[in-house]
């Protein structure tokens, strides 16, 4: 058994210890050992980062954070150490084809369909019940929300928010840092660092 912490301790942390749970029944071989936090006092809290930072055997680190600056920021600091391992975790309800070529510490929930030729890097939320279609490429540390829908030959940079039930038509370009509101219908190329509304999606926001 491989010793495993997650970092964060809320909703979204508790629905990656579920994830974990599932994978263990099913023969996983991992050993759910706590979470990290900086607020220490809670049920099941290991420490705060220090206490990654400072240990000395193998063990493997779930950053189950949903803000992607935040998320990125941890794995920089982590990877000073190591002895500190970054797995993929994937429900055992996820269709993926073998096609899927996938980088570390991607968390991928319940119920997606993640069909053939897809990329997706490093550090990636796919929440629940996601359609990723063929050819599809994701970079980093992006956060894709519950129900949403990415079509065919879609670029997704990296750093990057798609809301809730959002939905990106094929061949379209989400730049690094964009933000997709939920329900947003994507037709055209989203720019790097703007936000994006509504039925279609419109400019919103630029950062």
């Amino acid at each position: 058994m491989k010793n495993i912490v997650i970092v964060g301790s809320g909703g979204f942390a508790k629905e990656t210890k579920w994830i974990l749970d599932r994978i263990v029944r099913e023969g996983g071989c991992w050993h759910f050992c706590g979470y990290i936090d900086k607020e220490t006092n809670g049920e099941n809290i290991l420490g705060d980062d220090s206490y990654l930072l400072n240990i000395d055997e193998k063990i493997d680190v779930l950053i189950a954070i949903g803000n992607p600056a935040i998320r990125k920021k941890l794995y920089e600091k982590y990877s000073s150490n190591s002895n500190i391992r970054f797995p993929n975790l994937i429900d055992p309800t996820v269709e993926i084809s073998e096609s899927v070529k996938l980088g570390c510490g991607n968390i991928i929930c319940a119920k997606n369909v993640i069909t053939v030729d897809i990329s997706i890097g490093d550090f990636n939320i796919i929440n629940l019940g996601c359609t990723v279609g063929h050819d599809v490429t994701i970079g980093d540390f992006n956060t894709i929300n519950p129900a949403a829908n990415i079509s065919g030959n879609v670029n997704i940079a990296g750093m990057t928010e798609i809301g809730t039930g959002a939905k990106i038509i094929q061949g379209k370009n989400i730049g690094e840092g964009a933000v997709a509101a939920a329900g947003a219908v994507i037709i055209d190329d989203v720019l790097p660092n703007t936000m994006v509304a509504g039925v279609p999606a419109v400019v919103k926001r630029v950062y």
